[in-house]
C-alpha cells in the first residue's frame, strides 16, 4: 500500500482510543465531567444535549450522530439546560463501573465517551493540532459510517453479550479516524499545524514521499516536482499549512521517529542514524540533541528508567 502519513502519525505517537462511558438521560438533567485523558471525543447517539466546556465561549449543541472533540479542557458540562447545576459525573460513574448508566426521567438522550492516549512523544503533535473543541456534525460526508459505528459502540457496551468489552474496544478506534477524517475536511479553517497539510491534496505526493523513505536525502526540488508545483510555490504553500518549511517538517518527522526506536528498540545508533538519512552517527547524534535537548543514548536511557 502507498504510504498513508495520517497513519503513520497515529501509529507512531501510539494513538489508542478508550472507551470511557456512556449513559442515556431523559428530563432534566446536567451532568459535569472531568476528563482523565487530555483528549476527549463525546458523542451523541440519540437525541441532543448542550455541551459547555473550560475555556470555550460558546456552548454548543449536539444533535443526534454529532460529536465533539474536547482539547486539553478541565472539565466540561453535557446538559438539556445549562442552567442547571450539574451533577458530578465522577460520583456517579463510581456506583455503575459497568454498561451504561441511566439519568434523569427516560432515556431520550445516548451519549458514548471516549478519550485518546497517546505515547509521551505524541501530545505535541496531536494535541498541537487542534482547536479546543471541534464539533464534528452528523452531516458530515463520513457521517453514515461514524453513526454506524457509534450505533454499534453504544449497543455493545449496553449489552452483556460474550465478547463485547472487546467489540467495544475496536469499534472506538475507528470512531477516532473517521472523526479525524471529517475533522481533516474542514483543517483549511484551523491554524497552521500536521492535521492541515494532511488536509491539502495538493501537498499530499510530496508528504508520501518523505513518510514513506525519511532516510533519503529529499531536496526541495523533487518534493516540488511530485506536487507538479514550482519550487517557491511548493515552499510557500507548505510553510502556510504546516506552520514550517518541507525541509523543517522532515527533520521533525525524523526526530520522531528516532525516539520511537530509542524508546523502544535495541537498534544501535550506527544503524539508525543511516536510516534516518544522516552521514554518520555524530551528525545524526548533533541533531537529535540540538531537537530534544539531550543525546541519543542519554535519551534512551532516560525512557527505560524504572521511575519512567
Amino acid at each position: 500500500m502507498a504510504a498513508d502519513p495520517l497513519s503513520d502519525a497515529l501509529a507512531l505517537i501510539d494513538a489508542r482510543c478508550v472507551v470511557a462511558g456512556a449513559f442515556t438521560a431523559g428530563g432534566d438533567w446536567a451532568l459535569r465531567l472531568r476528563p482523565r485523558a487530555r483528549l476527549k471525543l463525546t458523542a451523541v447517539v440519540r437525541g441532543s444535549c448542550w455541551l459547555a466546556a473550560a475555556g470555550v465561549e460558546q456552548p454548543v449543541l449536539l444533535r443526534e450522530g454529532d460529536v465533539a472533540i474536547l482539547n486539553d479542557r478541565e472539565w466540561d458540562v453535557l446538559a438539556s439546560d445549562l442552567a442547571l447545576e450539574p451533577f458530578e459525573a465522577s460520583a456517579l460513574f463510581a456506583r455503575h463501573t459497568d454498561g451504561v448508566v441511566c439519568i434523569g426521567d427516560g432515556a431520550d438522550v445516548a451519549v458514548v465517551g471516549t478519550h485518546i492516549d497517546v505515547d509521551q512523544g505524541g501530545e505535541d503533535l496531536l494535541l498541537a493540532a487542534l482547536p479546543p473543541l471541534t464539533h464534528v456534525r452528523a452531516g458530515a460526508d463520513e457521517a453514515p459510517v461514524l453513526r454506524w459505528l457509534l450505533d454499534r459502540l453504544l449497543d455493545e457496551m449496553a449489552t452483556d453479550r460474550p465478547g463485547s468489552g472487546f467489540a467495544a474496544r475496536q469499534h472506538a478506534p475507528l470512531v477516532f479516524v473517521e472523526v479525524l477524517r471529517a475533522f481533516l475536511a474542514g483543517a483549511a479553517q484551523f491554524p497552521p499545524g500536521w492535521l492541515r497539510v494532511l488536509a491539502d491534496y495538493r501537498l499530499a505526493p510530496a508528504l508520501r514521499l518523505m513518510h514513506a523513505d525519511p532516510g533519503h536525502p529529499w531536496r526541495l526540488t523533487e518534493l516540488a516536482r511530485a506536487a507538479s508545483m514550482s519550487r517557491t510555490t511548493f515552499a510557500e504553500r507548505f510553510r502556510a499549512a504546516a506552520g514550517m518549511p518541507p525541509l523543517t517538517y522532515l527533520h521533525h518527522w525524523r526526530m520522531r521517529m528516532a525516539k520511537r526506536v530509542l524508546r523502544e528498540e535495541n537498534t544501535t545508533i550506527a544503524v539508525l542514524a543511516p536510516a534516518l538519512g544522516y552521514a554518520s552517527e555524530s551528525a545524526f547524534s548533533t541533531a537529535f540533541k540540538r531537537t530534544t535537548g539531550v543525546a541519543p543514548k542519554r535519551y534512551r536511557d532516560a525512557s527505560r528508567s524504572p521511575s519512567r
